[in-house]
């Protein structure tokens, strides 16, 4: 059963560090090892000095817990290890950071255990100011329109797609029969893959981001002090002052939970209330992406076939305009502007596709 997003950071981690498990220890001291060296390198990739020098504290703060693991296994009796790589995958993360900077992937590094990423969305959002007060510490923010947003590019997707495949069809001269078969085809294999990947995509991100919260839960248990060091830097990172960064954090964890909701926020750049359920982001998918497919395929459930293409060319030409006009709300242009390039790009598809099919048609293939 998935759980709700307000019920997300009370979810615990099967992998979590525990005090007296060497198993858990031992995954406590690898991950912080692991994550200093990571620091390590990231701090000579990224040519933002202060955001060089964010990683390198990261880096030395890290250091300390893996020492803190480090006695803790030592004084539970087990063995520890003497050298800790960073694995295949940090490689191959970091050589895609080297050529396509630290914030291009920093998707990427978060499930790497790599904090202090969302300093990247502040930066380049101008809509988001740093924190530069107490009251502000686990301030909740919302982006506005994105489920919107995802409904029309979804219209938008099964529009285009359907379209041009009963255009295409439509220029193989096929029958009335076949062409309805195949748009309904179309629709149906459209909306279940946008649906079946919208609901691994949330799913994923859910299953990411829950085991990190488990991390952090327990590293707030275990090490308090350390993980608001942690958090001082990046909002030091961030431009908050030294003593005000450091005054911010000590506050913080005087609430543990408030504490958790923030550390989720500013270390891993998650909103707990914008993670939607992957059943609901499926069934929005599917329905939008059956919306837009359903518009050229209407026509011919109604009409003749002669009739019927015409009408879908003219109804898709209107659906298309009316999509590109409403984008315009997001991208901040001309609707009439956005309506015709939208127009252009469908009518461009529909030509090419027609005219394949009727090439094919023509050849008997």
């Amino acid at each position: 059963m998935d759980q709700t997003p307000a019920n997300l950071l009370d979810k615990q981690s099967a992998h979590a560090p525990g005090t007296n498990d060497p198993a858990a220890a031992l995954e406590g001291f690898l991950e912080e090892r692991r994550s200093s060296l990571i620091y390590a390198q990231l701090c000579h990739i990224e040519t933002e000095p202060r955001l060089a020098r964010m990683f390198e504290q990261l880096g030395a703060a890290a250091e300390e817990q893996a020492t803190f693991w480090e006695q803790r296994l030592r004084e539970l009796g087990a063995a520890v290890p003497e050298k800790v790589t960073i694995g295949r995958r940090a490689g191959i993360v970091l050589w895609l950071a080297r050529r396509m900077g630290v914030g291009a992937v920093r998707g990427l590094l978060t499930v790497l255990k790599v904090r202090g990423l969302v300093v990247y969305s502040t930066l380049a959002s101008s809509g988001h100011a740093p924190v530069t007060h107490v009251s502000q510490i686990g301030a909740r923010h919302k982006v506005g329109g994105g489920n919107l947003r995802a409904a029309v590019f979804g219209v938008n997707d099964g529009l285009v797609s359907n379209a041009s495949l009963i255009f295409g069809m439509a220029g193989a001269a096929v029958s009335s029969e076949t062409l309805l078969l195949v748009g309904v085809a179309g629709l149906l294999a459209g909306a279940f893959s946008m649906a079946a990947g919208e609901y691994v995509s949330v799913r994923s991100q859910r299953e990411v981001f829950e085991y990190q919260i488990g991390l952090e839960r327990a590293e707030l248990e275990e090490y308090p002090q350390a993980e608001a060091q942690e958090l001082a830097i990046i909002y030091e990172a961030k431009g908050v002052p030294p003593a005000e960064a450091r005054r911010l954090a000590d506050t913080l964890i005087a609430d543990p939970e408030r504490a958790l909701d923030t550390l989720a926020r500013e270390e891993l750049g998650l909103n707990p209330d914008e993670l939607g359920s992957p059943w609901g982001a499926s069934l929005a998918s599917f329905v939008a992406f059956a919306v837009g497919a359903s518009i050229p395929l209407v026509p011919f459930l109604v009409m003749e076939r002669s009739g019927g293409f015409g009408a879908a060319v003219v109804s898709a030409g209107v659906a298309l305009f009316a999509v590109g006009a409403l984008l315009s709300l997001f991208t901040g242009r001309s609707a009439w502007w956005s309506g015709a390039r939208m127009l252009a790009i469908g009518a461009a598809a529909g030509i090419a596709t027609y005219a394949i099919g009727s090439l094919f048609g023509e050849t008997g293939i």
